[in-house]
């Protein structure tokens, strides 16, 4: 998703037009990048926190080359998700993992016939593992 499509959304859902919602939004982003210049850190509750870390200076490799590099020390930004979005977006993951073997199962006809065994019972397990991860 864009910065241009979060303004179209949520100008369609309070009703702005879509220059006031983008200068909003924008001005939004300004106070963040302000705050980590001056404060270094900002905590938005229940969504997460930004804050400015000193990465130390190392050693690296050209993937190249193959030479070794000094990489500089450097400023970052780090995030740090809250704990409702931590639990939404795992949510979410456990959902998107349900479907894809939905889709797996579906995707293959065979993967929902099981062969009889010898006794005559069906081995479902069996075939259920083995289909998983084939999507």
């Amino acid at each position: 998703m864009t910065k241009k499509e979060i303004v179209k959304q949520i100008s369609e859902q309070l009703g702005l037009t879509q220059l006031k919602t983008k200068e909003i939004v924008q001005k939004t982003f300004d106070a963040i990048v302000e705050t980590l210049l001056t404060e270094r850190r900002i905590e938005l509750r229940n969504f997460g926190v930004f804050e400015v870390k000193r990465r130390k200076a190392r050693k690296a490799r050209n993937p190249r080359t193959g030479a070794k590099v000094d990489v500089e020390p450097k400023n970052v930004v780090t995030f740090k998700p809250g704990k409702e979005m931590e639990e939404r977006v795992r949510k979410l993951d456990l959902a998107d993992r349900a479907a894809e073997l939905a889709t797996a199962g579906a995707a293959s006809p065979s993967s929902s016939q099981t062969a009889p065994l010898s006794d005559g019972s069906a081995n479902h397990h069996a075939v259920e593992t083995s289909n998983v991860g084939n999507g």
